[in-house]
């Protein structure tokens, strides 16, 4: 049960960085939207590059910790099936 509460723990944490960088992201959005003048394309202050490398490494994080709760599931399932 230990691993599927660090694996639970790894998921939250995932999903807050993901959550993080979203907000950065839609936040650079509105302000470049707001500043903008018609025709100016501005990127903002934000590196959208590094975002979404963030964004994919925390939803690879999220799947990972998401098997680690399924394998453990599957190996507290086997041993409760064992005959003694």
């Amino acid at each position: 049960m230990h691993a599927i509460s660090i694996a639970a723990s790894g998921m939250m944490a995932a999903a807050n960085r993901l959550n993080a960088s979203a907000q950065r992201v839609a936040t650079a959005d509105a302000r470049a939207d707001r500043a903008q003048t018609p025709g100016d394309k501005t990127l903002g202050d934000v590196d959208y590059v590094n975002e979404r490398v963030q964004q994919i490494g925390a939803a690879a994080d999220f799947k990972a910790n998401a098997a680690v709760i399924r394998t453990a599931d599957e190996m507290t399932g086997a041993l409760l099936n064992l005959k003694v």
